[in-house]
């Protein structure tokens, strides 16, 4: 890739935007020249006109019978069916060099799309780590919470039974009272 032997890019802008300039003054230039030195012709029959009525000595304006200004297509056939798409088609180091361009922008956007979808990921790893400390965490309380109620049960179950154990004997000391002549008031 020697930059010698071909022009560089701004190089190559600059020459299309004067040969579109040049262009353009070529197909219209005729055209605006005719109608400028007809609007100058125009405007000196009326000053004419008016001056002719003062005095007799005027002369009438000339008719010109000129072509028609050439149009584009006219000056050069196939320059309007030109496509952008096919400038440097025919040059292979120049494609080459688009084409390393667009594997290149191919590349970067896969690469923009790795670094997007790895943090993705890393995204979601951290939060697969945080709901399983969670759960982890909330699974050691509902434990303790069980093993707590648990012993509340089986508390309650020993209370329940001494209770139990209680009124049997309170109905047998309540019988012996009223045996020896205990009585409510």
């Amino acid at each position: 890739m020697s930059s010698a032997g071909r022009p560089s890019g701004a190089c190559l802008k600059c020459l299309l935007v004067v040969f579109a300039v040049a262009s353009a003054l070529c197909v219209s230039g005729p055209a605006l020249y005719w109608r400028y030195k007809k609007g100058f012709a125009t405007a000196r029959s009326l000053s004419t006109s008016s001056a002719s009525s003062a005095s007799p000595s005027g002369c009438a304006p000339c008719v010109c019978d000129c072509p028609p200004p050439l149009s584009l297509d006219a000056i050069a056939p196939g320059l309007l069916n030109l496509s952008v798409t096919d400038c440097g088609k025919n040059d292979p180091e120049l494609s080459k060099e688009m084409e390393k361009q667009f594997v290149d922008l191919l590349t970067e956007e896969l690469k923009l799309q790795e670094a997007v979808a790895e943090e993705h990921a890393h995204h979601m790893n951290a939060t697969l780590v945080d709901a399983k400390r969670l759960a982890s965490q909330y699974q050691k309380e509902a434990d303790k919470c069980i093993a707590a109620t648990e012993i509340c049960e089986e508390a309650r179950e020993r209370a329940e039974a001494a209770l139990r154990k209680e009124k049997k004997m309170t109905i047998v000391w309540e019988r012996r009272a009223r045996q020896q002549g205990w009585r409510d008031a």
